[in-house]
């Protein structure tokens, strides 16, 4: 069986998807309750690609991204990530799956108790293939690149709306994933705060050669995806 670092490999010599759904459908309640909120999902996402999707609220967006991060479990079809199939897929292999992805939330998701700097670090933490030494380095390095070189030591508390949004960049972003997911990133923030926010992520998940996934109702920022895809009542229509 190949590792997920040969998958992905695969994946990128291959230019194949590095996100593909098919014919995929999901359920929320049992029995009586069971209610259908995905339709067969055929969806393919290539390297360095930059999607977005959009559609009415409680149209199944967050739902899909959640299946595609790993963060729960896809019922009927197939979704795969980085080569590796996540439909009706075990705890551990969705932890795996959460490993090689940045995942950017509505609500940025900073612990309180933990500075900027260390909220970052908690990422390349979770890899546990790298000095100490070097983890602070690269920490440091990418804080500055989001334009927060000068607030690394500081809480969640002392940062504005924009600021803690650019930690939660950094953090999704300091592993190099080859996935980033974003979920509403600029909602909470003004024009100014979630352009800057948007270009950030643009720019560095084109230095690295990310693919980006970003959900949103915010029309500001169309502009920068190389492809746009609408979802209404849990189906996918592309090119709306």
């Amino acid at each position: 069986m190949q590792t997920l670092k040969e998958q992905k490999n695969l994946a990128a010599s291959q230019n194949s998807a590095v996100i593909s759904a098919k014919n995929l459908n999901h359920f929320f309640g049992e029995g009586t309750l069971r209610k259908q909120a995905l339709f067969e999902i055929n969806l393919d996402i290539y390297p360095g690609e930059i999607v977005i999707m959009t559609g009415p609220s409680g149209s199944g967006k967050t739902t899909l991204l959640t299946l595609m991060g790993g963060l729960r479990s896809a019922h009927e079809g197939s979704l795969k990530i980085l080569g590796q199939e996540i439909c009706q897929a075990s705890q551990q292999q969705l932890l795996q799956i959460r490993r090689s992805l940045g995942y950017i939330f509505q609500a940025h998701n900073l612990l309180t108790f933990l500075t900027a700097k260390e909220n970052v670090r908690m990422s390349l933490e979770l890899h546990d293939t790298m000095p100490p030494q070097e983890m602070d380095v690269k920490v440091i390095s990418i804080l500055e690149a989001v334009g927060l070189g000068h607030r690394i030591n500081y809480y969640p508390e002392s940062l504005s709306g924009g600021q803690k949004q650019r930690v939660a960049i950094a953090r999704a972003l300091v592993s190099q994933p080859q996935i980033i997911l974003a979920d509403e990133p600029t909602a909470a923030l003004d024009k100014k705060s979630g352009r800057d926010v948007v270009e950030m992520m643009q720019q560095l998940a084109k230095e690295q050669g990310s693919t980006i996934l970003l959900v949103t109702h915010d029309n500001r920022i169309l502009d920068i995806a190389d492809r746009i895809i609408y979802m209404e009542d849990g189906r996918l229509r592309d090119d709306h």
